[in-house]
């Protein structure tokens, strides 16, 4: 595997754990990563979207065996970090309530977006 493609490997091992640790990470950081008042669990909302974290980052954790052959899922996931991460920004700044996003899971979803965006860029071009 070319070091293009081993970096994409790890970002993509990394991001699916991070992705399944999205509720312990609004529990330690709520201002963070929730948008609700009290324990991650008493909003069903917020559940979902753990349950679909959870399963988006299962599957970047398979889909780093072998990157290109998992390009599509690595394109969902690129775009919809940005998208998230732009309605997630719009809202914040329109609730002073939820600034705290601006400082978490927004840059988050951002930085995720730019760093699968640079490497399966640089992988595909190695090919």
């Amino acid at each position: 595997m070319p070091d293009n493609s081993r970096l994409l490997s790890m970002a993509l091992t990394v991001f699916g754990v991070i992705f399944c640790l999205i509720y312990p990470l609004a529990m330690f950081w709520p201002s963070g990563w929730a948008w609700h008042e009290g324990v991650p669990a008493s909003d069903n909302y917020f559940m979902m979207i753990v349950g679909v974290y959870a399963t988006l980052g299962i599957f970047l954790i398979r889909a780093a065996r072998d990157p290109l052959a998992h390009a599509s899922l690595i394109s969902f996931t690129i775009w919809s970090s940005v998208v998230h991460a732009a309605v997630m920004a719009f809202q914040s700044g329109r609730d002073p309530m939820h600034a705290g996003h601006m400082l978490g899971d927004v840059p988050a979803l951002l930085l995720v977006a730019v760093v699968l965006g640079v490497l399966m860029s640089k992988a595909k071009t190695k090919r």
